[in-house]
This record gives C-alpha cells, structure tokens and sequence, in this order.
C-alpha cells in the first residue's frame, strides 16, 4: 500500500521572510493558528514542539529539525507525544514570485494505520487560510470556533 503524501500549495501576498516568521515565531504562529505556538531554535538537529499559547504543557505535536534553510524550507518529523510510534513529515517550501510568495506544504512519511493522517488533512487547509489572511490582512480567519 502506498503511503499517502497531503499537499497545499497557497500563493501569499507576503515576503519570504515574514512567511518564515510566521510558520516559526510562537507570537506570530498563535495569532492564526488558534492561540497555539510553534517553539524551537529551528536548527538542524533541534527538537520542536506545537504547544497551547497559555500553558505551553498542553503540547499537541513534537518533532525534529530534519532541514532549515531560512527563509526558504523547513523539514520537521511530526509527532503525537501520546503515540511516538506515530511519526510523519513535514515539507514547508517558500518560494518568492514577483510580489508574492508561494508556499507549497507537504505532509506525508505517515505509517500504515496513522491516525495523524485524518487529523492534519482537516487541518492543514485550516491553518493556511488562517495564516494567509492574517499575513494580507492583519486579521486571522476563524476557522477553529471555541478555540482562541
């Protein structure tokens, strides 16, 4: 059986460096990713983690730094840190086109019986016309009610 490989491709009226920021500063990430963060030093080799913006205990994903290249690919492992057997990858390509910027997201490497797969195919789309929105506009969607 062929392992799945989900991928979004969205263009951003944005720079390649405040995409970047984006997808990895905590105080950006949570504006549109429903009050959550992305922490790490984003090194090769770092440890990362997807945690609630309040109280960074509440971690929801966990990984590692495969690749960085600022401000043009990240390569993360994602993780449940309930099932650590669990394991996917992330692929986030920036792309700069004249005055915007095209960022391709690829989520694949899921193990037969993931179910990470079901939870981030809902989530992706989600997440990136958030981050879209609030990068053109300053304000993100509200795309997770009851969430902050």
């Amino acid at each position: 059986m062929e392992k799945p490989e989900l991928v979004y491709v969205t263009y951003i009226r944005t720079t390649p460096e405040n995409l970047w920021a984006a997808i990895t500063k905590p105080e950006f990430a949570r504006k549109y990713w429903a009050g959550n963060e992305n922490v790490s030093d984003w090194k090769k080799g770092s440890k990362w983690q997807h945690v609630d913006g309040d109280d960074r205990s509440e971690v929801m994903v966990v990984g590692e730094v495969l690749e960085s290249t600022p401000p043009k690919r990240l390569v993360l492992t994602w993780v449940d840190p309930d099932n650590a057997a669990d394991v996917s990858r992330v692929t986030f390509e920036i792309e700069p086109m004249k005055d915007v910027v095209c960022l391709t997201v690829k989520h694949g490497d899921f193990k037969p019986g993931s179910t990470m797969t079901a939870k981030v195919s809902g989530g992706w789309p989600r997440v990136l016309s958030s981050m879209k929105s609030f990068l053109e506009t300053g304000q993100p969607l509200n795309v997770f009610p009851g969430c902050s």
